[in-house]
Parts: C-alpha cells; sequence; structure tokens
C-alpha cells in the first residue's frame, strides 16, 4: 500500500515531549510487513513501576489482548517491558498467536531480565496472517541495546498503520511544590469506535500511582475520552489503552485532582488526533447533546449522529442537511420526541419544534458546513443528560484506504 499524504486536519507537527523519569524506548525495522522503516517499537521501565490497562471487548480479540489482560494488575515489584509491533495483528491466527506471544515475551525477557509475567505485548495491522514473530524477536537485542528516554517520538512513529502522523501529547503538573510528568503515544485511523479502548495508546508518568488507583483513573477517563470517538465504528480485534506509572519522581499522586485533569488533558488530545487522522477525513466534528433522559441516552444519540454514513457523506459534501440528523436521533432507540427536538449547525439553529426553525436559511448552514472544524448541536428538550463525542466525515478516500488495505 503506497504511503497516504498526510492528514489535513493534523497538527503542526509532532510536539516536543518531556523524558518520563523510569522509561525509556527505542524503535528498530524488523520487515513485519513494511520496508524501509521502523515497526517495532519496545519501552522498559524501572522497578516498581503500576501498570494499568483497558483492552478492546471484542469477542474476537488478538492472542496479544487476552495475554496482557491476564497479566494486567499481578502484583510484582520488578521491572516492566511493553513491546509493540506494527503490520500484522496476530489476530485470528489460533494457536500459532499464543506461540507468538509467548516467544516475544520469552525474547524480552532473556534480553531484559525482567519477569515475562511483566512483558506487555501488542500488535496491530492485517488480520488473520500468521506473525512472523522471529523477525521480531532478532531484533530485541537491538532494542534493548537502543533504550534511550528520548525516543518516544521514534516509538510513537514505530507503531503505526495506515496513520497519517505520529500522535503525541504531554502535560505538566505541580504537585507539592515538584513537577510530574506525562507523555503518551497513539496510533489509530481506521477501525474505530467507543469499546473500553479504541486503538493502541500508550502513556507514561513519573508520578508515583497504586496500580489499583491508576486503573480506576484509566478508566472514568477512558469513558470520557477514548470512548467517545468513533471514524467508521467499527471497533478492532486489537485495542490497548495503557497507563505506566514509573514512580520515580518519588511524589504520590494517587487522588490527587490536578494529576487528573493533566491526565485526562492527554488522554482527550490523542484521542481527538486519532479522529482527525481518520482515514480519508477532511473534517473533524464534535457533536454536543444536550436535553436527553440522561446521560446515557445522550451518548447513545450522539454515537448514533456520529456513526451515521448519511450524516457523515453529508458533512463530506458540505451540504448541511439536519433531515440525517433528524433519522440518526430517531433510530437511536434512545427516548426522543419529535417535537421537542433542536438542532444546530455551529452557532446556527436549523431546526426546532419537530420542523425547521423560521429564521434559518439554507446559505447560513452551508457555510458551517465549509469548515474544517464543525460542531453540531442536538437538544432533546427531555431531561439533563449531556454527551460530547467526536467524529469525522466520511470520503471516498475511505473507500479507497480499506480496498487497498492488504496490498
Amino acid at each position: 500500500m503506497a504511503a497516504l499524504p498526510v492528514s489535513p486536519l493534523a497538527p503542526a507537527g509532532f510536539p516536543v515531549l518531556p523524558a518520563i523519569k523510569g522509561v525509556r524506548f527505542a524503535a528498530a525495522a524488523a520487515g513485519v510487513k513494511y520496508k524501509d522503516r521502523n515497526d517495532v517499537m519496545l519501552a522498559v521501565m524501572e522497578p516498581g513501576t503500576s501498570v494499568a490497562g483497558v483492552f478492546t471487548r471484542s469477542a474476537t480479540r488478538s492472542a496479544n489482548v487476552l495475554d496482557c489482560q491476564d497479566k494486567l494488575g499481578r502484583a510484582a515489584d520488578g521491572p516492566a517491558a511493553i513491546l509493540v509491533n506494527s503490520g500484522n495483528s496476530n489476530a485470528f491466527t489460533g494457536h500459532f498467536g499464543q506461540t507468538s506471544v509467548a516467544e516475544i515475551c520469552t525474547a524480552v525477557a532473556a534480553e531484559t531480565g525482567i519477569d515475562p509475567a511483566r512483558v506487555f505485548t501488542a500488535s496491530t495491522g492485517v488480520i488473520g496472517e500468521p506473525l512472523p514473530h522471529e523477525r521480531i524477536t532478532a531484533k530485541v537485542a537491538d532494542l534493548n541495546s537502543a533504550l534511550d528516554a528520548g525516543a518516544l517520538e521514534a516509538a510513537a512513529g514505530a507503531i503505526m498503520t495506515t496513520d497519517t502522523f505520529a500522535k503525541g501529547s504531554a502535560a505538566e503538573v505541580e504537585i507539592g511544590g515538584r513537577t510530574v510528568s506525562i507523555a503518551g503515544i497513539a496510533k489509530g485511523s481506521g477501525m474505530i469506535a467507543p469499546d473500553m479502548a479504541t486503538m493502541l495508546v500508550y502513556i507514561f508518568t513519573d508520578a508515583k500511582v497504586a496500580q489499583d488507583a491508576l486503573q480506576a483513573e484509566l478508566s472514568a477517563i477512558c469513558d470520557r475520552t477514548f470512548n467517545c470517538i468513533t471514524v467508521d465504528s467499527d471497533t478492532s480485534t486489537s485495542d490497548s489503552l495503557m497507563l505506566c506509572a514509573t514512580g520515580a519522581s518519588g511524589v504520590d499522586a494517587s487522588g490527587n485532582a490536578e494529576f487528573s485533569a493533566a491526565l485526562e488533558k492527554v488522554m482527550l488530545d490523542l484521542a481527538h488526533q486519532v479522529v482527525r487522522d481518520g482515514e480519508g477525513a477532511t473534517k473533524f466534528v464534535e457533536i454536543q447533546v444536550t436535553g436527553a433522559a440522561s446521560d446515557k441516552d445522550a451518548k447513545v444519540h450522539g454515537l448514533a449522529i456520529a456513526n451515521s454514513p448519511l450524516v457523515k457523506t453529508a458533512i463530506a459534501g458540505e451540504d448541511p442537511n439536519w433531515g440525517r440528523v433528524v433519522m440518526a436521533i430517531g433510530k437511536s432507540g434512545a427516548a426522543a420526541d419529535r417535537d421537542l427536538l433542536t438542532i444546530s449547525f455551529g452557532d446556527v439553529l436549523v431546526a426546532e419544534k419537530g420542523w425547521v426553525a423560521p429564521s434559518y436559511k439554507e446559505e447560513q448552514g452551508a457555510a458551517v458546513m465549509k469548515e474544517q472544524e464543525i460542531t453540531v448541536k442536538v437538544d432533546l428538550g427531555l431531561g439533563v443528560g449531556t454527551a460530547t463525542v467526536w467524529t469525522c466525515d466520511l470520503t471516498h478516500q475511505y473507500i479507497t484506504i480499506n480496498a487497498d488495505y492488504r496490498s
């Protein structure tokens, strides 16, 4: 598959990320699928690192996901490692998938001295093809010798598949007069829909946080960030989101509100970058739902709008077709009353009380649709439930990318 042009919604460049005390990174070219580019990354964390994670709930999740879920939360004080490859998802590969995971974990453990129970792996790419794990294990020694605290950007590039840009984000927060740093990377462009996680995401902090507290923090923030984005309504077999707290700063951030806010900022930024890199995307769309019977209903409505091919293609065509928003609300299954609905595109009131707003002019809606970032607002008029979800448009390029994906 030929290299794709960078998304028009991409940030200006990869951000400057702080080195996180207690973790080092390396990237290498193993030739799993891609030629002449890094496709495997290794992260190694100091002893005592807490590791939390959320994963896809797909019934066909990969061997890597199952292995990580089994290992997560085990009591251990030793160092930890994460190895990720791109180009092959190691999903739907039967017992070969389990063998690949075991071989990779064994190789990392032998080279680094880390307990295999503290070695986590992920694979992303084509489904249903055996992973040539020997190409990865052959690079473990090189990866281990190249570990560097400043190599997070290289790691971000190594985990990309159809991504058009590497994704990174960071934040720093003062706790008790001392600085705590957070930095994360993500990959994701297609097969993106909320279901506990939505792509591959790795976030690191030098804060000290107990594993159970870290897990609770991650799960709660995930529901407000990564579980509120969708590109195409398809949930991957390999979705993994992991958060590692090395504790190397010596600052205990358990239950700290400022730390939570900084972590959420990083996670939301990474989630938005995934949407901005949606396959073929030309529009970044925020859908704000208010007045629902409950927050749960609001999210159901928001995702129904965000996942509608008719809504998404109308946005791609810059057509202010508010009738498609009404359709999506009506089919969602959550409570709605046609005659109480209010719909706005940006600040333009489009529809109210079951009909087009008397003040609305088509050219107003059309002008909003020409913008690169669009807000769709829906008020159900039923209660106080709210939700915000993010998506992108659906273009011809999405079809082109996915028709050629395995070539």
